[in-house]
């Protein structure tokens, strides 16, 4: 591994450390003369922002990712969040829960808890927001293949509050492709998969208006190896192949394409994430008003979430995580983000500690309140090379998203492994450049101390837990109506059989107190269960 002396004369970088677009010493006016349309901010085609005054009027949300245990230790912290002036929630599941598996599935044993919050009913539901008005925090569902059944449940918690329907705000991150590609937490097949977020696409535009069904997470995409192009052209095809499958079912796009939002990761070269968000929108609205035909300028618009991405920090020296976060945190401000969200400064080690979560929230505070770069709008507008790494970076995006409509498309490329393949591609090269040093990381090829001692808190995982919430399971299991959950559970099957929305027996299912694990199963029966392709 190259190790980085003082005061060793530097070789300049030839190209940008992600993407490899070649780089210049220098530029000017003649760099940015007829590259693409810039407009106004608020105005297509968004380079400059979605709102005309940005943070002047429309301040960033900022929501740390949160949940662990029980459902009563998460309301616990997401209250000193709140407490603590963090305007949004996040929520954060356990695998099982993500998965379909009731806490206790002999399936689920050891990971209850452990990763995120554990959900087996509505009862959970309801004490993770005991206490925190529905109708005013808006709140993020960090879950896919189950995204229905926690639609369902926000409702119905809601309601329970006497929040209606249409004052319910949140978003569903319910991005299966991404999970093909990405995480892994799949469940079902890629036909009946998409059905199901055309279900609750369809439902939130009818019945729940402020809801935002859909974030598209390049996120994962970017965190399992994709350069920052490939994260944005996967992502924006991605998006694509929901949009072309809702029309299908016959709703026009404006019916929906408005309430469509993006979850973005941010790590690397601070120009090159910024370059990559104005590219993406621009890229993002064309497509959508010249090749879907949207009309209305809000189903052109990328809404996102973009905060700093995990695959940047590092287990070593993990307190310059801290100067990354704050890097990451300020790309995401000058890229124009609506909400923001930082990894944790030892989430390389451990769950976010409360002191860690508690630092994250008050780097994006002092990003907005101290820094100034909320001041105006896009305040690195007009440098010529910011201009022209915009050109350059949206060219590259184009040429990923060509390269996989030439395949076949983006849900042939995600069913057959080729998109995986790419991404599995990349990450290996990248790993390569960490280790030889192409790639610099403080702390890891540069300026490293052996022998260092790690002073990290760890995140306690108390078995405790895991006993208080089976015990809550087998109660609501001992109290409910069983019959109404088994005539909920076989109406479900019969309209999965049928091909209907699932979204209104869902939520009649949550009304019973029906499992996640008890509804999956029902699915599983009628739909099989996904098969991950060799990559």
């Amino acid at each position: 591994m190259a190790e980085k002396k003082p005061g060793k004369k530097r070789t300049p970088r030839e190209a940008t450390l992600e993407s490899g677009i070649p780089l210049k010493t220098v530029y000017g006016p003649e760099d940015s003369a007829g590259g693409g349309e810039v407009g106004e901010p608020g105005a297509f085609p968004f380079v400059r922002g979605i709102h005309p005054a940005m943070y002047r009027t429309h301040m960033f949300t900022m929501r740390q990712y949160a949940g662990f245990g029980t459902p009563r230790e998460t309301n616990e912290r997401f209250k000193l969040l709140i407490g603590q002036g963090q305007s949004a929630l996040n929520v954060a599941f356990d695998l099982p829960t993500q998965n379909g598996l009731d806490s206790d599935d002999t399936r689920a044993e050891g990971e209850v808890g452990r990763v995120g919050m554990a959900v087996d009913t509505l009862a959970d539901f309801e004490t993770a927001f005991d206490g925190i008005d529905l109708g005013r925090v808006s709140t993020a569902l960090t879950i896919n293949a189950v995204a229905g059944i926690m639609i369902a449940m926000h409702q119905a918690a809601a309601e329970k509050q006497g929040v209606a329907p249409g004052k319910i705000r949140g978003t569903t991150q319910n991005d299966i492709l991404k999970e093909y590609v990405g995480r892994g937490a799949w469940i079902f097949p890629v036909e009946p998969s998409m059905h199901l977020i055309g279900d609750t696409i369809i439902y939130c535009a009818e019945h729940l208006p402020l809801y935002s069904p859909v974030s598209v997470c390049g996120y994962h995409i970017r965190e399992s190896g994709a350069d920052p192009a490939q994260e944005m052209a996967y992502a924006l095809l991605i998006a694509e192949a929901y949009a072309r499958h809702v029309m299908d079912r016959g709703l026009d796009i404006d019916a929906f394409a408005p309430r469509l939002s993006f979850n973005f990761d941010i790590h690397g070269g601070l120009f090159e994430q910024v370059a990559k968000f104005r590219a993406g929108r621009r890229a993002y609205a064309r497509m959508m008003r010249d090749e879907l035909g949207a009309r209305n300028p809000k189903s052109m618009v990328i809404r996102m979430i973009a905060g700093g991405g995990g695959g940047g920090l590092t287990i070593e020296q993990p307190e310059n995580n801290i100067i990354r976060s704050t890097i990451y945190a300020m790309a995401s401000a000058l890229a124009g983000t609506q909400t923001m969200a930082l990894c944790c400064y030892d989430e390389a080690y451990t769950i976010p500690s409360e002191k860690a979560s508690l630092m994250g929230l008050r780097t994006m505070q002092i990003v907005a309140e101290e820094s100034g770069v909320t001041d105006v709008v896009d305040p690195l507008g007009g440098s010529w090379y910011v201009e022209w790494l915009t050109d350059a970076m949206e060219a590259k995006i184009r040429e990923h998203m060509e390269s996989i409509r030439a395949y076949g498309g983006i849900v042939k490329a995600v069913s057959e492994g080729h998109v995986q393949r790419q991404v599995a591609l990349q990450a290996y090269r990248e790993e390569q450049a960490i280790r030889d040093g192409t790639i610099p990381k403080v702390g890891v090829n540069r300026y490293r101390m052996e022998e260092e001692r790690r002073d990290v808190e760890l995140h306690p995982h108390d078995p405790r837990s895991v006993e208080e919430q089976l015990g809550r399971l087998g109660e609501v299991r001992a109290q409910r109506n069983d019959e109404a959950v088994r005539g909920g559970l076989e109406k479900l099957k019969q309209e999965a059989q049928e091909g209907r929305n699932l979204m209104p027996t869902f939520l009649e299912c949550v009304r019973a107190y029906a499992t996640v694990g008890e509804m999956v199963s029902v699915l599983k029966r009628v739909f099989g269960e996904f098969e991950d392709p060799r990559i």
